[in-house]
């Protein structure tokens, strides 16, 4: 693109003489700078119809603001206490990015309606290797239990958006089988909107446990796990290395799935002698009746050990769908087993579409 053509100089009081009897005009204020923000996460090219319920929450009218407009004022602390309060949450750090290293892993209890955790585009989270991001579960009673059937209940609904997930790492924890390294939920309903995972892990073998960016067990009355315009990249598990599931639904929406990995040995089941996993390079789901729908996604350059560089999908009972709208898969290398005339992936079930 060439140059813009220079703009003269708008006289000032210093080039302009002002009229007799008339004070000198003082100098314009300057310009306010731009705020910085992270780049955009998503399939810039995606063109899947967003439904209603899985756009953004407003976040206009917070219930609690982490920082007072400083870096230095948006603490790991601070996080796990807005979260563990719950409503609608933002950031006040500054106008430049910033990284909050997490001491402790954020917590959402079983009491609270809709838990909305907004980054604004400049907030990254982050596991520096060493622990879970996030954490979401009606079946823990350390978090509250609210109601007797904790594996289907409408609420909490936590929705994490314009947020960056960093370093997740799920490893050695054990509760509902693991999995999880930036975000584990059971119950309740998940939303994902505008959020960029990268670098997060969970454990490297096991046959069924998996999801370094995400791991999801029972969402309310079967309803699907939304991703909208986000990106996970980087991430390394025995299955999943972005997503994973046991029994959940999925619509995946104008995202990006690149260089996660399926690094588990022995598939599942685990065969004699391996400790098994090595499944779903990118996204691995199990379970009954559950669907998975991508939509205006891109899923690119991911490796299973085993079975499904891009995708591994089992149901169960074969009820279950697998449906690839106006997406993209390419280079998924499935070192063990994939279906038919379908590269990347392994399927199991009522209808691949």
């Amino acid at each position: 693109m060439p140059p813009s053509p220079a703009r003269a100089a708008a006289p000032t009081a210093a080039t302009t003489p002002a009229p007799a009897g008339a004070s000198p005009s003082a100098p314009p204020s300057a310009a306010p700078k731009p705020v910085a923000a992270l780049p955009s996460p998503g399939n810039p090219d995606g063109r899947a119809a967003v439904p209603a319920e899985a756009k953004a929450a407003s976040s206009r009218r917070p219930d609690r603001v982490i920082g007072t407009g400083t870096p230095a004022s948006c603490t790991s602390a601070a996080v796990v206490k807005a979260v563990a309060a719950g409503g609608v949450i933002t950031f006040d750090c500054g106008p430049a990015p910033v990284t909050i290293t997490m001491k402790a892993t954020a917590k959402v209890r079983n009491d609270h309606g809709d838990v909305v955790l907004d980054g604004g585009g400049r907030v990254t989270l982050s596991g520096a290797g060493k622990r879970r991001i996030l954490y979401q579960n009606t079946c823990d009673e350390a978090q509250r239990f609210t109601t007797s059937h904790c594996q289907d209940q409408p609420t909490p609904r936590l929705t994490v958006q314009n947020l960056t997930f960093k370093g997740g790492n799920s490893t050695g924890e054990a509760t509902e089988g693991g999995g999880g390294g930036a975000i584990f939920v059971r119950g309740g309903r998940l939303k994902v909107v505008n959020s960029r995972f990268t670098g997060n892990r969970c454990d490297g073998t096991g046959p069924d446990l998996g999801g370094a960016a995400i791991r999801v067990l029972s969402q309310s009355q079967n309803k699907p796990v939304y991703v909208v315009h986000s990106t996970f990249t980087g991430g390394i598990c025995s299955n999943g290395g972005a997503l994973s599931s046991i029994g959940v639904s999925w619509s995946v929406l104008n995202s990006v799935l690149t260089g996660n990995k399926a690094i588990g040995r022995g598939a599942n089941p685990a065969r004699g002698g391996t400790p098994g996993g090595g499944s779903g390079g990118a996204i691995y789901t199990d379970g009954n009746t559950f669907t998975v729908r991508l939509a205006g996604t891109v899923v690119r350059d991911n490796h299973a050990n085993e079975g499904g560089g891009a995708i591994f999908f089992v149901s169960n009972d074969r009820t279950g769908t697998l449906t690839l709208e106006h997406s993209s898969l390419k280079r998924n290398r499935s070192d063990g087993f994939e279906t038919a005339g379908q590269p990347g992936i392994f399927f199991l079930g009522a209808r691949l579409n």
